[in-house]
């Protein structure tokens, strides 16, 4: 491995890419015991640690060959940028070769950087045939992402810059793995300097081609793979990142989507900056590390490899988050089909927070209820709500971590209400705080009976219900001045085309 110390040394990487800040991660730290430090890779003009690769290895091909035509590449996009960025700087033409699931804002990044993207396939594989297929028609060079010497060692500058920013001891630094460009060259570089220091893959458990190929003996495809962390969506590592890294890495660590969006949401409550899934991928390796192996007052690196996530994405991390972080459990309740029976459910929870309540009237005894419900203490509170709500004598179910739960069922409850005459639809807006949707409900219930009840807890100041209620056609105005009396704000929605169409 030796010459790959000197490549690393003499690496030609700074004419575009910039010496990233080491910071301090004081939130995170602070919960697990450890001082965490993020090696801030999102902050290169790519938005990613992928411009140090890229730029060294067509520097090379320029340097070997002066009438170089052009590069081409295949990318999920971060590459992608680095490519075009470099072969711009260095007075290149450039074809970028990106999976049609490629976020839209890495494809526009590539056409300001100069290059020509082609989005062809599903998948980095089918892009990376394309991509060698067009080199031969064009006469141009390809670039590879990960699978090169040059690429390899420009991305181990991230290890030598750590070497400096960090003297004092280090116990272990993780390194998010796709096709094992960054994890190699890190790996190398520190190995070689500071044997002592654990360096750890970490690769989302629908994309672990790494940790699968370590296990076998040998690089092993392991066919489709999960999108979600795009920039390491790849089926099988580069055959000299393989070489390298099952002889460098001390271990492979995978995580879930949730916990990814969980770390996704740690990066920006530390630096305020948005990590993209990839991007975030090694703290959520570092927080299960420290979970699994209860190591406390050690210094742990994560390099946070981009920031390029689509903003429509947010969404979906918002979404899973709190999940990821064991904030939130979910439960499927079984209740009385009667008047009051929300209310004694939510005083059965007491005052802790309810993130989710998703109900709809059917004929029949007992009503089943999404609940989302606010946690502290993680999967130990869970457990401890869910036992609660048994000896309450309530039929209980936990979907915190049933997939179909969590992203079809939750946005699906609902539908006509059966047998809900004299409906009438309300939404309400009340404040948020503690124990407000109880406070909501209590002053709610006046002997009308709740047929629909949709609310969310956004994050906001304000909590917002969709209520059905069962109201008399007798009993209309007094209904009516009793919504004037709760001093919440209120629309009547009964006349709602939206309503009218799917829940009427």
């Amino acid at each position: 491995m030796d010459h790959y110390i000197e490549k690393i040394l003499s690496a030609r990487v700074y004419d575009v890419a910039r010496e990233t800040a080491l910071d301090p991660a004081r939130n995170i730290s602070r919960r697990l015991d450890n001082n965490v430090l993020l090696k801030r890779e999102d902050q290169q003009p790519v938005f990613s640690f992928k411009i140090r690769g890229a730029y060294n290895r067509i520097y090379r091909l320029k340097e070997e060959n002066p009438e170089l035509p052009g590069v081409i590449t295949a990318s999920a996009g971060n590459h992608a940028q680095g490519v075009a960025l470099a072969a711009t700087r260095l007075g290149l033409k450039s074809i970028i070769v990106m999976p049609r699931t490629t976020p839209s804002i890495k494809v526009q990044a590539v056409r300001d950087f100069g290059g020509r993207p082609v989005l062809h396939g599903d998948a980095f594989d089918d892009a990376f045939t394309h991509a060698l297929s067009l080199a031969d028609d064009k006469g141009y060079t390809f670039v590879p992402p990960f699978d090169d010497p040059d690429v390899i060692a420009g991305q181990g500058t991230v290890g030598l810059e750590l070497c400096r920013q960090h003297p004092d001891p280090i116990h272990a630094v993780f390194v998010p793995v796709g096709g094992g460009g960054l994890a190699a060259g890190v790996a190398v570089f520190m190995k070689y300097l500071r044997p002592d220091v654990r360096i750890i893959g970490v690769e989302p458990v629908d994309a672990a081609s790494m940790q699968a190929s370590i296990k076998r003996g040998r690089r092993t495809d392991i066919g489709e793979v999960g999108l979600f962390a795009d920039g390491v969506a790849v089926r099988m590592p580069g055959k000299e990142n393989f070489r390298i890294c099952r002889r460098s890495l001390d271990d492979v660590v995978t995580c879930t989507v949730d916990e990814i969006c969980a770390a996704v949401k740690d990066v920006f409550d530390d630096t305020r900056t948005l990590a993209e899934p990839s991007g975030a991928l090694a703290l959520a390796g570092l927080k299960k590390y420290a979970a699994r192996t209860g190591i406390t007052g050690a210094n742990l690196i994560a390099v946070v490899s981009g920031a390029n996530v689509n903003f429509d994405r947010l969404r979906h991390v918002a979404e899973r988050a709190e999940i990821g972080e064991r904030r939130e459990g979910l439960f499927a309740v079984r209740l009385p089909e009667k008047p009051g029976a929300f209310r004694k459910f939510c005083q059965t929870i007491g005052r802790r927070a309810v993130t989710e309540f998703n109900y709809r009237y059917a004929r029949g005894d007992e009503a089943m209820v999404f609940a989302g419900i606010g946690l502290t203490d993680g999967d130990a509170e869970r457990a401890e709500m869910l036992d609660k709500l048994e000896k309450a004598g309530y039929s209980v179910r936990d979907l915190t971590d049933d997939e179909v739960a969590k992203n079809h069922v939750r946005y699906m409850i609902g539908g006509q209400g059966e047998g809900a005459d004299n409906e009438h639809l309300i939404r309400f807006r009340f404040p948020e705080r503690p124990g407000a949707l109880l406070d909501f409900l209590t002053r709610l219930a006046r002997g009308w009976n709740i047929s629909l009840f949709h609310y969310r807890n956004h994050g906001a100041a304000y909590g917002r219900v969709l209520c059905g209620v069962q109201v008399p056609a007798d009993d209309e105005a007094r209904f009516a001045d009793f919504l004037k009396s709760l001093g919440y704000d209120y629309f009547v929605e009964t006349d709602n085309p939206a309503y009218k169409a799917f829940l009427r």
